[in-house]
């Protein structure tokens, strides 16, 4: 059984949804932490519905802060947890898109899925293997899950942009190229990258900037 997952929401500032971006936290925030990038964004965006989902599982010792799926080096969850919860996790996360679809009668591919951190891992695995395919993934600061398995897996290949910082300390920079090499291997075609210089565990205003590009781009705007 999925689970109901609370979200924020910003409405278009031309009052009509036209596309949505739905924004994936990291572990240990929640979706206030991202829908913050709404404001720089609507404008150029107009049309677009900006929704941040809170990830299910509440995380010990963070009042407000949530997990997608326990980290047994940060936690002490076992691998065996870890694979469990992540499983769950996408259930809920599909669940959502579906029913967000619906309510919102937006077809897929005016579906932008931008991650931060874990909710990269989690764009990046459920975009993947979502039988219809969505208008692109911003991947900013994350690593790509069970690289081993996307070949097989995969049944839609959406364009996806990797954005990294080059001094990121909680997820290894080289975290991109081993991103991209795989999803390359696994048959896309369309894959793009950006290195911001001089950026650690966060987003940078060039890192946006090539985000708001690519999502105009992918979004037909």
């Amino acid at each position: 059984m999925t689970r109901v997952l609370n979200s924020l929401r910003r409405e278009p500032v031309s009052g009509e949804t036209r596309s949505v971006v739905v924004l994936l936290h990291g572990y240990g925030a929640n979706g206030a932490d991202l829908l913050g990038l709404a404001d720089p964004l609507s404008e150029h965006l107009p049309d677009t519905l900006f929704v941040a989902p809170d990830a299910p599982e509440s995380v010990a010792g963070m009042p407000n802060g949530y997990q997608w799926f326990p980290i047994p080096w940060i936690d002490g969850s076992s691998e065996e947890e870890s694979e469990r919860g992540m499983m769950q996790a996408m259930a809920d996360l599909n669940s959502f898109l579906d029913a967000l679809m619906v309510d919102e009668d937006v077809l897929p591919e005016q579906v932008v899925l931008l991650g931060f951190s874990q909710g990269t891992m989690m764009a990046l695995h459920i975009a993947a293997r979502r039988e219809d395919e969505v208008a692109g993934v911003v991947a900013f600061s994350g690593r790509l899950l069970a690289p081993e398995s996307l070949k097989d897996e995969a049944v839609s290949r959406p364009p996806i942009l990797l954005i990294h910082g080059d001094q990121d300390d909680v997820v290894p920079p080289e975290s991109l190229p081993a991103a991209a090499e795989a999803l390359q291997e696994a048959g896309w075609t369309d894959v793009y990258a950006h290195i911001m210089k001089g950026t650690a565990h966060g987003i940078a205003p060039d890192g946006l900037s090539v985000a708001l590009a690519f999502m105009r781009d992918k979004l037909g705007l």
